[in-house]
């Protein structure tokens, strides 16, 4: 085949995916545009949940790095935190225990963090910790399984059409521009 009917035959090719990646970039943008926007926004929270103590409470020190209290007086020490609504075992999501910090983080299933002392048992710190709930709408688990497989994964999956696209028309002007030049230096050489 001739190279000019080699370059003719790849036009029509060309012309097609570019005006596709146009018409996906565009429509794929409008259709992720929300939860895209949540997920960016909760994201950069996220980033900065060790700097903003609205979102996450700063960790306390305790004294010692070993744990001497036993489950007893964690229970204890978390009861004694009116606002976290503790009664038993029951209302305890989870434990943190950090040994190198002395200290034992509660936190309960009423969205509360009471930091204890791993060693006295003191309780250094009770706040509203809101990075579990924040993560929850980051990922789409907020909004039940549905929403999180049904939304939140096709507009990541949109989200990696864009970039691609995206790629595609930032690359375009490049090879336009490389082969404009080599045509031109072929033209000239003639």
């Amino acid at each position: 085949m001739p190279e000019h009917a080699a370059s003719t035959h790849r036009r029509p090719l060309r012309r097609w995916c570019n005006i596709w990646s146009r018409r996906l970039h565009r429509w794929a943008a409008i259709a992720a545009m929300l939860p895209l926007l949540l997920v960016i926004c909760t994201g950069l929270l996220l980033q900065l949940k060790k700097q903003l103590a609205w979102v996450q409470p700063p960790e306390q020190r305790g004294t010692g790095t070993v744990p001497s209290i036993d489950m007893s007086a964690v229970l204890a020490a978390a009861r004694s935190v009116d606002e976290a609504s503790v009664e038993s075992w029951d209302d305890i999501d989870r434990l943190d225990v950090r040994p190198s910090k002395g200290l034992i983080k509660v936190r309960a299933e009423s969205g509360y963090e009471i930091q204890i002392d791993a060693q006295t048992g003191e309780v250094l710190q009770s706040a509203v910790r809101r990075s579990d709930f924040i993560e929850s709408l980051h990922d789409g688990s907020f909004f039940g399984q549905f929403a999180k497989l049904g939304v939140f994964l096709p507009a990541a999956i949109l989200l990696l059409g864009l970039w691609a696209t995206g790629m595609y028309l930032w690359l375009l002007p490049i090879l336009a521009k490389r082969n404009g030049r080599k045509r031109r230096s072929r033209q000239s050489g003639q």
